[in-house]
């Protein structure tokens, strides 16, 4: 019997790894439908295998890393013939993540994104700080390898690190959103989702196409959806306003059209990271004042049940363990397992 345990666990440690590799490249090659030209080299607006190995670090672990250089090896492996460069990339690719994710949990981050501390320890410690790695990386490569040219290292690190951010803001909180699911919305919610979802594939695709640059249409939607659905609703506004935004700024329409390729890309990047920013922080305010909020009417309940017990004479009945004790189990226990300080 532990001769078979022991067989089970590298079968499934390589079964899961296999699992994060194919979804990186899954992921990248979503990404390269969408492309870019900045000085001469090919960038994509949003890479999503950022935000798919900041999730899987996050979810399964840190030891998951090999699944996501060997998804990064697949992934160049389907653009060009590697040479010994390659090795530079993959350290990137994966070096980066990892770095968010000892981050994220030094900083105590939470996976629920319940709590405002954790969009920002997302948006600043994992997406604007750890995705330097990968884009002084990989643009330093290319200059050093004579790729590009060196005046225009700053315009393709600045479009290859937005491009990293703009995965771990969008795909991360997603797939976190994904994995901590845990029941699904009552019926009379599911009749304001659909008014939500309609008004959106309305109101986005004539912001985004229009020749008026409206793009300041989708913010009143991003509000509603994180008002009334927390980060499942503003996420996947934001998500859905992205797609669109970047297939109009890739094929010069709307908002993006008579514009020079890096003004396409300034503009781009500059509006889906706005809207992320906003989607992510707002949903986390909300969530943790309501959490606040329920711990409160919580607290006065216990309160009146005691004083009830009292006046009757009686012992206080005992007090159930809270939420945020139960979390903290869960994050230590988490912490125990993978490794993770």
């Amino acid at each position: 019997m532990v001769a078979i345990e022991e067989l089970r666990r590298p079968v499934g440690y390589a079964v899961q790894t296999l699992a994060v590799a194919a979804c990186y490249y899954a992921a990248a090659r979503l990404g390269l439908l969408r492309e870019l030209t900045v000085e001469g080299a090919t960038v994509t607006p949003i890479w999503p295998p950022t935000g798919v190995a900041v999730a899987a670090l996050l979810i399964l672990g840190l030891n998951c890393w090999p699944g996501i250089t060997l998804g990064a090896l697949f992934s160049v492996l389907s653009l060009t013939t590697p040479g010994a460069d390659v090795l530079v990339i993959l350290l990137g690719n994966t070096a980066a993540p990892v770095c968010a994710a000892l981050l994220l949990r030094r900083a105590g981050f939470r996976t629920g994104l319940n709590r405002l501390r954790d969009g920002l320890a997302l948006v600043f410690l994992a997406a604007l700080g750890a995705m330097l790695i990968s884009a002084t990386l990989g643009a330093g490569l290319l200059v050093l390898n004579d790729s590009l040219p060196a005046r225009s290292f700053w315009p393709v690190w600045l479009a290859w690190w937005v491009g990293d951010v703009m995965g771990v803001l969008i795909v991360t909180p997603l797939l976190l959103l994904l994995h901590g699911a845990r029941r699904p919305l009552p019926l009379g919610r599911w009749q304001e989702a659909t008014a939500l979802a309609a008004v959106a594939c309305a109101v986005v695709p004539f912001a985004v196409h229009s020749s008026l640059s409206m793009l300041f249409l989708v913010y009143p939607l991003i509000i509603w959806a994180a008002l009334r659905f927390q980060l499942a609703g503003s996420v996947l506004c934001a998500l859905l306003t992205s797609v669109v935004a970047t297939v109009a700024a890739t094929e010069g329409a709307g908002a993006f059209a008579d514009l020079s390729r890096i003004e396409v890309m300034l503009k781009l990047q500059a509006f889906n990271g706005a809207m992320a920013l906003t989607a992510l922080l707002l949903s986390a305010v909300i969530t943790e004042q309501r959490n606040t909020r329920r711990s409160v009417e919580q607290a006065c309940q216990e309160l009146v049940e005691v004083l009830e017990h009292l006046t009757a004479g009686e012992a206080p009945p005992p007090r159930p363990p809270s939420d945020d004790a139960g979390d903290a189990d869960d994050a230590d226990g988490r912490s125990r397992r993978t490794g993770a300080p």
